[in-house]
């Protein structure tokens, strides 16, 4: 399999005031937190970063925000929208900034009803940008476009001279299995299910994907340097703590608990948007407490004010 984007990639979190606004002054910080984490990449304005909740204007000054401050890092912008327009002036620009990648997920509102459909929607916006390696963002869980994966990327090879590959969000290992051998691995497959990641390595996965990946990298080298030599009982407790600190992001809200715990290991992203509920002082002293017995995080968790 092609590895344009091996190793963790880190979907990051957007950064906002308490108020809300943007906060681009906080990008560098986060990038060079992943530099020293030994994180390759970001997905930025995707799941993690709130996209869908950002205005265009602030979708592109985010994704300005990291170009500027990636140094090595290599940036994937996700262009996704409802509409094909917009979709097409995101991935447009993210090859004018010099993006490395571009992903896009299936629009969520009106519904494509097969792979036929999604893939004409897909081959629209790839078009917008065709010197960037372009990826269908996989989702289902967000987008409610179920349908199996690597029929889409059968459609979509054909369809679309830069497609890559898929961000694959989605817990069907068996469509993993699929997407990854199609053509005989030719096509990457970016696992973006951390508490599973593990399993997707053993069954060919070279790249992926992840919100954890922003303060908890250090275990997943852990897990991967395990498994690289033979020692798949480290491997696999390596990958249950991952699980465990998954478990208390779902227990606990998932994104607005993510930015929780950005702000304990020192690097407070803010609040999250409307729609999602913010935390409370009361929420984030029992994340830490929940999360404060884990040897994970890239950095050691302060304990949040009362």
């Amino acid at each position: 399999m092609s590895s344009r984007f091996a190793g963790l990639i880190a979907a990051p979190f957007t950064p906002f005031h308490a108020d809300g606004s943007l906060n681009l002054a906080r990008i560098p910080d986060q990038a060079a937190a992943l530099r020293d984490s030994r994180v390759g990449g970001a997905f930025v304005c995707g799941t993690t970063g709130e996209s869908a909740s950002l205005t265009q204007t602030e979708r592109k000054a985010v994704a300005e925000a990291w170009m500027a401050a990636a140094g090595p890092l290599k940036i994937i912008v996700h262009a996704g929208h409802t509409s094909a327009a917009e979709a097409c002036e995101l991935a447009a620009h993210a090859a004018t900034i010099g993006a490395a990648g571009v992903a896009v997920t299936a629009p969520y509102y009106f519904r494509p009803t097969g792979p036929a459909e999604l893939v004409e929607y897909l081959a629209e916006v790839a078009s917008a940008a065709p010197s960037l390696p372009f990826y269908y963002y996989d989702i289902p869980s967000t987008t409610g476009v179920l349908m199996p994966t690597a029929d889409v990327l059968r459609r979509a090879i054909k369809r679309i001279p830069n497609f890559a590959g898929v961000k694959f969000s989605n817990p069907d290992l068996l469509s993993l299995q699929e997407c990854i051998q199609l053509e005989g691995g030719k096509y990457e497959a970016m696992f973006g299910v951390d508490e599973y990641l593990l399993a997707a390595v053993v069954l060919g996965a070279t790249g992926a994907v992840g919100s954890t990946y922003n303060y908890a990298a250090p275990t997943y080298h852990r897990m991967l340097d395990a498994l690289r030599a033979g020692d798949l009982d480290a491997a696999r407790r390596h990958q249950f703590a991952s699980a465990q600190l998954v478990r208390a992001l779902i227990d606990f809200g998932g994104l607005r608990a993510g930015k929780a715990i950005m702000a304990m290991i020192g690097l407070d992203c803010g609040p999250v948007r409307t729609p999602l509920r913010k935390m409370t002082p009361d929420d984030d002293a029992k994340l830490f407490d929940r999360l404060k017995g884990l040897d994970i995080f890239s950095a050691p968790l302060r304990e949040p004010k009362k």
